[in-house]
């Protein structure tokens, strides 16, 4: 059995337009500690993130913290909106119409069927690379809710709203091969005291 845990990273700095290297809060920051504590335990043999700051800073500090390094995979980063940012103005919105038709984007944007493809596609290499091991995974609430989506066709519009705000945010999911056998849903701001 494989196991993965994706870490929707902390909170960040929503202030900073650039996705690629939005920071976190100092919030932030600290809630990386919960996210290290809550690994501990977890006998976990690679650490991966998307490039995005946010989510590489939300892994590090486990990473830096049991000297493993954390190996970058472009395709874990998060959707693609708008190089306008006009979906901003009216986010919810947004949401909702993307959550009500996978294939609905903006002019530069991604839909979501291509997050949830990118993401599955990188998700099935790590499962071969990495099989039979225990895999953190630093990423986006957007793309994570993709991947669940695709194990669990009811996760839907109401299911990421309800973790929109939850940072750092983890899903623990089983593998028999690349086959999800089980998906655990963790508020680790509530798990961990």
């Amino acid at each position: 059995m494989t196991k993965v845990y994706f870490i929707r990273h902390a909170e960040s700095d929503t202030s900073v337009r650039d996705p690629m290297t939005r920071p976190l809060t100092a919030k932030g920051y600290a809630d990386c500690r919960l996210v290290t504590k809550f690994l501990s335990d977890k006998d976990i043999n690679a650490v991966l993130s998307s490039p995005f700051k946010r989510a590489v800073d939300t892994v590090k500090d486990f990473a830096d913290v049991n000297n493993m390094p954390i190996q970058i995979v472009n395709d874990f980063r998060e959707r693609r909106s708008d190089s306008q940012d006009s979906w901003r103005d009216d986010y919810a919105a947004f949401i909702k119409r993307q959550w009500a038709d996978f294939t609905y984007s903006l002019s530069d944007g991604e839909c979501l069927a291509e997050v949830q493809a990118r993401n599955i596609a990188a998700l099935n290499r790590v499962l071969v690379e990495h099989a039979g091991k225990n895999v953190a995974i630093g990423t986006h609430g957007t793309a994570l809710s993709t991947i669940l989506n695709h194990y669990d066709p009811s996760y839907g519009y109401d299911d990421f709203m309800a973790m929109v705000n939850l940072m750092p945010w983890v899903a623990a999911m089983d593998f028999n091969g690349t086959e999800c056998i089980h998906i655990q849903k963790i508020n680790i701001l509530e798990a961990i005291v």
